[in-house]
Formats: C-alpha cells, sequence, structure tokens
C-alpha cells in the first residue's frame, strides 16, 4: 500500500488536534480546579457527581433543621429555667401563707407578689422563637393561653424537625403540660392563692398543689435537655456524614494539580514531537513540484 503525503499530513493534523485539544481540556481543568468541566466528557463519573451532591444537599438540610432545632429548645431551656425559679418562689410564699404567725399585711404582700408572679408566668408562656410561640405547638393564636386560661393549642401537634433519614425531633414543648390550663393552671392556683390569702381562708393543700406544678415543670425541662442532646447527637453524625461526602465529591470532581501538571507537560511535549516529526516528513522534495 502506497502512502502518499497526503496521508501522512492529515495523520500529522489528525495527531496535532488531538493533541491541541487534550492542553486546551486539561488547560481548562486547572482553570477552573474541576476534573469535570462538561457532563459529557465523562458521563459516568458525572452521574456518580450529581448523586454524591443530592446527598450533600439533603444532609446541609439536616443541618440547617438541627441548627433551627437547636434555637428553639435553647429558647425553652431558657423558659423552662425562668418557670421553674418562678413556681419555686410561689412555693416559699405558700409556706409563709401557711404560717399562722403571718400579719394580715404580709398576707397581703405575699398575695399581691403572688399576682406578680402569675403574670410574669403567663409572659413566659407567650416566649417566641422566630416569630413562633414555644408553648403553642402548631397554634397561630400568637399566644399559649387565652385570659380564661384556656390554652390554645392542639394535643398532639408538637413542632418536629427532621434531622435524618429516620429521625425528628420535637422542638416545642407542651404548654397544657408545662402550665396546666384553665381552673387547674398555676395561673389559676395563684389566683386562688392570693384570693385565699385576703380572705383568710388559706387551704394546706396549696403547697402540695404548688409542688405537683413544679414537677410537672421540672419533668417538662428535663425532656427539653434530652432532646438538645439527641440533636447534638445527630449534629456529630451530620457533620460525620457531610465530611466523607465531600471527600467523595472532591476525588469525582476536583482535579489534582500536580497530576494535571505532569499530564499537561506530557501532552505538551507530545505537541513538539508531532510538530518535528510533521516538519521532516512533510518536506516537500523536487519530485513533489515535478508530478
Amino acid at each position: 500500500m502506497r502512502i502518499t503525503n497526503q496521508m501522512q499530513a492529515s495523520y500529522v493534523t489528525r495527531s496535532l488536534q488531538s493533541n491541541l485539544a487534550r492542553i486546551a481540556e486539561l488547560q481548562e481543568q486547572g482553570t477552573s480546579g474541576r476534573r469535570l468541566t462538561r457532563a459529557s466528557s465523562d458521563p459516568s463519573s458525572a452521574a456518580d457527581a450529581l448523586a454524591v451532591r443530592n446527598q450533600l444537599a439533603t444532609e446541609r438540610q439536616y443541618d440547617r433543621n438541627i441548627a433551627n432545632g437547636d434555637g428553639w429548645l435553647a429558647t425553652l431551656d431558657s423558659a423552662l429555667g425562668t418557670v421553674t425559679d418562678i413556681v419555686q418562689r410561689a412555693r416559699d410564699l405558700a409556706l409563709q401563707g401557711a404560717s399562722d404567725t403571718t400579719s394580715p399585711e404580709a398576707r397581703e404582700a405575699i398575695a399581691q407578689e403572688l399576682g406578680e408572679l402569675r403574670d410574669e408566668l403567663l409572659r413566659q408562656s407567650g416566649t417566641t422563637y422566630l416569630g413562633r410561640t414555644v408553648f403553642a405547638g402548631t397554634s397561630d393564636e400568637g399566644v399559649a393561653f387565652r385570659d380564661d386560661y384556656s390554652y390554645t393549642g392542639t394535643p398532639g401537634s408538637g413542632v418536629e424537625r427532621r434531622v435524618g433519614a429516620d429521625t425528628t425531633v420535637r422542638v416545642d414543648a407542651d404548654g397544657a403540660a408545662v402550665f396546666g390550663e384553665g381552673a387547674g393552671s398555676v395561673f389559676a392556683l395563684l389566683d386562688t392563692m392570693a384570693a385565699d390569702l385576703r380572705a383568710g381562708t388559706w387551704s394546706g393543700d396549696h403547697v402540695a398543689a404548688v409542688d405537683a406544678r413544679l414537677d410537672a415543670v421540672l419533668a417538662q425541662h428535663t425532656t427539653v435537655g434530652a432532646r438538645q442532646n439527641t440533636l447534638e447527637r445527630a449534629a456529630d453524625t451530620n457533620l460525620g456524614v457531610r465530611t466523607g461526602l465531600e471527600s467523595r465529591r472532591a476525588a469525582i470532581e476536583d482535579v489534582d494539580i500536580a497530576e494535571l501538571a505532569i499530564d499537561l507537560q506530557l501532552k505538551q511535549v507530545a505537541y513538539q514531537a508531532t510538530l518535528n516529526i510533521g516538519a521532516s516528513v512533510l518536506q516537500p522534495t523536487l519530485m513533489d513540484y515535478l508530478r
């Protein structure tokens, strides 16, 4: 088979174009820092990268949910700490009111303070986080308790945040469980205590009732602490998963600068060699002009 100058020129041209295309691709990778500059260059790796990115997006959403839930629970923790102090103070006043040596003036002072404590408890029951009432569940009334001390929330309608594929955490508190509701609420109890002090009809059961409410508040506070621990563990797990996924994404998408530099140098050498070979093989002779 005769190899003509045209065939040789075509081969050299294809080699030059191939080397130039690869050099341009490597230069683009070096500029962008990404191995996958377009999906068509490696469809299989592009599909893997897309799957990893989808998983990363899901884990980042979990991370945002964890941060939001932590804000809710931190707000609850602070509010419940204040509520505990208030109810504890009400217990101290109940013990003072039960004493036979307490003067009428002292009883009136205690009754006034009990009213102030009730008002503060009502303010704490309306604690909000990002505009949402933390003790009212999914209620949109803006307060957890109405003027008659009835609860605005719906039992079993807690606010939850998904922090993992199979894990959700409740981030609000049941206001009815913390404060009671209606005539059985801590607000009504303090009203009754104040009225009995003023009327001189103090009941020894008031101290026991305050103790029962204090136990309920502490139980809810303990539950909030347990949920905070769950969120902390979820955050640690999420960080580990995201770190692993990010490493996988980088291995698929990101370029190895050292490897790229070597590959680019080799391609440039090959390109120069092709140029030299083409120059020597395709030199015109006198016979080329006599044909």
